[in-house]
């Protein structure tokens, strides 16, 4: 039986490194892709002790050369990628901005643009790079799955019908363009039968928000991991959480 091949960035902790292991109980080889290669080496090990296929693949998504050489070292390696989890992202100045109370306090017109940079970055130029650098390896599956991890943060409709949802501009405007990203992927690729879809795994507790969300990573990875496993047919180009569809 061949082996399934898929890749989640970002994936040395959190949301990530729950991808990982939910992918690799299912029979997948996993490469973790991480930064940093002592915590994802040790994040890969930890997961090989639970008698997972999981290795540690340096990748910055940030970086065009670290990218294009993480794809070739996947290329030597593997015939092909089954799925690919765009699951890297940064919040850039966002812990700094919460209250005492863990409300995001920082309104649209003191937003910082140069943690607005950093996070477009990591959120949306990083799941574009590492797209289009690991597209071969895509194609040449029989039926690749492509999940963009967003956010509620990213929904329009939400936006502007949700009083209560912060106002983080940075943050939030990063996962509607990378909404509007996977559609733009999902309309190109539909007809090699390629599905890619935006997933919404809710307010997680996680490094990124200080760890103040109330949704466990166990919890935020269900709807990742099913929109990774989708079987032919189902749905491409849409935004989920594990209810279903979500308004953009």
């Amino acid at each position: 039986m061949t082996t399934k091949n898929a890749l989640v960035t970002g994936a040395n902790k959190g949301i990530g490194l729950e991808t990982v292991r939910r992918l690799a109980a299912m029979g997948f080889k996993v490469w973790l892709g991480a930064r940093d290669a002592g915590r994802g080496e040790t994040a890969a090990q930890t997961l090989r002790g639970e008698g997972l296929d999981v290795e540690w693949l340096e990748l910055d998504v940030a970086s065009d050369e670290s990218v294009v050489a993480a794809a070739e070292a996947v290329a030597a390696r593997a015939p092909g990628l089954d799925v690919l989890v765009n699951n890297a992202g940064i919040a850039s100045g966002y812990v700094e901005a919460l209250g005492p109370d863990g409300r995001y306090e920082r309104p649209p017109s003191r937003e910082n643009i140069a943690d607005m940079k950093a996070t477009y970055d990591v959120n949306v130029f990083g799941p574009v790079r590492v797209t289009q650098a690991f597209l071969p390896l895509l194609m040449a599956s029989s039926a690749a799955r492509i999940v963009m991890v967003s956010s509620y943060l990213g929904s329009l409709a939400r936006a502007s019908g949700n009083g209560q949802s912060p106002n983080a501009m940075g943050y939030g405007s990063s996962k509607t363009a990378l909404n509007a990203v996977t559609l733009a992927f999902a309309r190109e690729l539909a007809p090699r039968g390629i599905m890619v879809n935006a997933a919404a795994p809710g307010y997680t507790a996680t490094d990124l928000n200080a760890h103040r969300g109330g949704r466990t990573v166990q919890q935020a990875a269900e709807i990742i991991v099913r929109l990774a496993t989708l079987a032919p047919g189902g749905p491409t180009g849409g935004y989920f959480d594990e209810n279903g569809a979500l308004p953009w």
